[in-house]
């Protein structure tokens, strides 16, 4: 069927609303979003529901909700699988906006790349200007950063100057890892940590406690006792940190970049079957992908 550009417009914004909300849309909330007259808005909305793209949700809380036709018609897939590919602006995910399609257009260009980003999702939601990641994508994980410097609304389009593409790494973290693991034990002392960091070069240590991981030790775990007064004949059990980030060693690498950002830590314990196997540090990381 061939709908009308406001049809368009009014149907992506209430697919947009009721995904950021979950609950029929009001058509006050579409026409505000779209800065139509509300009187168009219901107008327009009687005839999506004659055609079968909305239904109507009585009462004082009701409103619109998209009907699976609506999807269909904007070439939208249900099932979840085009809603994988998040967009996200200064790191925070955009609520209501997906990516559906990357298409290059200056990929060649010696200086420029410019990419056409096809949203699920209102076009409305971005700004000229806004600095934008998207990814990682579901098949080869390529996470994109760039900025918009226009936008299509009657496509629900972006137009971005990528600054940087990046494929993450797939592996899992064992391939990356360092080992054989560089344990203490409970009773061992701040001295005992120093020789030990400084013959093997690390900035780190689980501490073991009768084969059980009983937390982790660092250099700056020792910087601040010593600040404290604390004598190096002082137990690492005494300083450590109890509260180990642990990561299965099959993990991807990918995977475990945000928990290092969102726990604000230098360092993980990999484990299999539950028993530590090795560490994976920042610098492990970095080595890898030296962007993130």
């Amino acid at each position: 069927m061939d709908l009308s550009l406001i049809q368009k417009d009014i149907l992506i914004t209430l697919i947009t609303l009721y995904h950021q909300q979950s609950h029929s849309i009001k058509g006050e909330d579409i026409a505000e979003m779209i800065q139509r007259n509300p009187g168009t808005v219901r107008n327009q909305m009687q005839a999506l529901k004659a055609i079968g793209l909305v239904d109507g949700v009585p009462g004082p809380k009701g409103g619109y909700i998209p009907t699976a036709l609506a999807y269909a018609e904007l070439n939208l897939n249900v099932s979840g699988g085009d809603y994988d590919v998040r967009i996200s602006r200064n790191g925070e995910p955009v609520s209501g906006a997906n990516v559906k399609e990357i298409d290059f257009t200056t990929l060649c260009h010696p200086d420029v790349c410019h990419a056409v980003i096809k949203l699920v999702g209102s076009a409305k939601l971005f700004e000229i200007g806004d600095q934008i990641t998207i990814g990682p994508t579901p098949v080869n994980k390529l996470m994109i950063r760039g900025e918009v410097f226009g936008r299509d609304e009657s496509r629900q389009s972006l137009l971005i100057s990528t600054s940087e593409m990046i494929s993450l790494p797939k592996k899992p973290i064992k391939n990356y890892m360092s080992t054989p693991l560089k344990t203490l034990k409970s009773p061992d002392t701040l001295m005992d940590a120093l020789l030990l960091f400084n013959r093997d070069r690390i900035h780190g240590a689980p501490v073991m406690d009768n084969g059980r991981l009983a937390g982790i030790i660092t250099m700056s775990d020792i910087a601040k006792a010593i600040e404290k007064g604390l004598p190096l004949t002082t137990e690492v059990s005494g300083v450590m940190t109890a509260d180990v980030v642990e990561a299965s060693s099959d993990t991807k690498l990918f995977e475990v970049i945000r928990r290092f950002k969102e726990r604000e830590i230098g360092r993980l314990v990999v484990v299999e079957d539950g028993k530590p196997v090795g560490i994976l540090t920042q610098s492990d990381i970095i080595r890898v992908f030296p962007s993130f």
